[in-house]
């Protein structure tokens, strides 16, 4: 046991750091993508992620194996918080809760409303719905003290409840045909893991490498392979303390605390790369105003912002929530512009929505590119010039 003068770090504050962080790191990735994808190397670029090792392509590895780890780093996030964190009371709920919600149904109704012809694409409807938490904090991380830490903490709960309504979607509208044996053999192995929790067992190993075998087992079964991350997340004992919510001694703490570093510098930028490049060669402006990335930039741009800031505005003039301690109405529509940077999660739907079009995949990429660069930019903008509150307002 560490002494008392050796105090583990924030749980939260270390998030901050490391996600606001990587989201810098994410932004310089995706550049690099789009540089790489439209220079003179662009063909060796593209034949590496399409190479094959193991019986998979480099770029199913990144998508279906690192990006697990992804998946297992957030259902870790949303059972601390849900549990130990900044959403483990309803009154700490609502207003991220509230606003997740309107950012999620009027993204994909905008999206929708370009897709619902006999040219559009309905089956991309969830893909403006995201919110990319590491670039958004990037972005706060870059306007410093100038926004208030309550606009950063409901951000946070924000995109970590929009993270949860991701997953419910995947696993509902974006599975294939059913391997029943598979599924079978996954449902044992997470029934074992259920039984090591209740079991009291706390060493990280045998959570691990079954964690593998689930893995394996889903990938087979026709579900999503990364929601093996997220269902063995949810098996990880959180043993803290009451009252101590700092405790980094528990297998969860641990586990997310030896995860944060690698999912923010190594997995998503690696993702945000094998992801982001798309070649503008024989685009046009005809390209960019088809329905679905017109649908997709616009759903991201102008339906987040809508869909958080309108459904908030009436769950705080209800009293049903307050408006973040020493903030502004200006400051939260800020925040609320930068919830449509929806970049990782929006790309990684873009790629279950359309598997087998390259072209359309393209299509999401330009569309999440656009709409999470105007959010981005504008958002930025506005909370740069944004007058900070005068005195606090009133925190529930």
């Amino acid at each position: 046991m560490p002494p008392a003068a050796a105090r583990p770090r924030s749980a939260l504050r270390s998030f901050f750091n490391s996600e606001a962080s990587g989201g810098i790191v994410l932004m310089g990735a995706a550049a690099l993508a789009l540089v790489v994808a439209n220079s003179p190397v662009s063909g060796a670029y593209f034949e590496v992620l399409h190479s094959y090792l193991l019986g998979l392509s480099v770029l199913h590895w990144v998508n279906d194996a690192l990006m697990a780890v992804f998946f297992l780093m957030v259902g870790l996030e949303i059972k601390r918080e849900m549990l130990d964190g900044q959403l483990s009371t309803w009154s700490r709920r609502v207003l991220p809760g509230i606003a997740a919600l309107g950012g999620m149904i009027v993204p994909a109704a905008i999206y929708l409303a370009f897709n619902g012809g006999p040219d559009g694409h309905p089956r991309g409807w969830a893909i403006p719905a995201a919110t990319d938490i590491a670039f958004a904090l990037g972005v706060l991380s870059l306007l410093g003290p100038r926004v208030p830490v309550s606009l950063k903490v409901f951000l946070t709960a924000l995109a970590i409840l929009d993270d949860l309504g991701a997953v419910l979607i995947i696993a509902v509208f974006y599975t294939g045909d059913l391997n029943l044996y598979a599924l079978g053999g996954a449902a044992f192995v997470l029934v074992l893991l259920m039984g090591l929790n209740r079991a009291g067992f706390t060493d990280l190993k045998p959570y691990l490498l079954l964690g593998v075998v689930l893995w394996i087992l889903v990938f087979l079964s026709g579900i999503h392979a990364t929601l093996a991350g997220v269902a063995l997340a949810l098996t990880i004992p959180l043993r803290a303390s009451p009252g101590k919510p700092e405790d980094a001694t528990s297998p969860l703490h641990q586990l997310e605390h030896g995860l944060q570093h690698w999912v923010a510098f190594l997995i998503v930028p690696v993702f945000g790369f094998a992801n982001a490049g798309v070649s503008f060669s024989g685009m046009s402006l005809a390209s960019l105003l088809s329905p679905v990335p017109l649908g997709v930039a616009l759903g991201l741009f102008m339906g987040k912002q809508v869909g958080v800031f309108a459904f908030s505005w009436v769950a705080i003039r209800m009293d049903w929530a307050d408006l973040p301690a020493n903030a502004t109405w200006t400051q939260f529509y800020g925040v609320a512009l930068l919830c449509g940077i929806g970049f990782t999660m929006s790309l990684f739907i873009g790629l279950l929505a359309f598997p087998t079009s390259p072209e359309l995949q393209d299509a999401t990429k330009l569309g999440v590119l656009l709409g999470s660069g105007l959010s981005a930019l504008v958002g930025a903008a506005l909370l740069g010039i944004a007058k900070p509150e005068a005195k606090p307002t009133k925190s529930r």
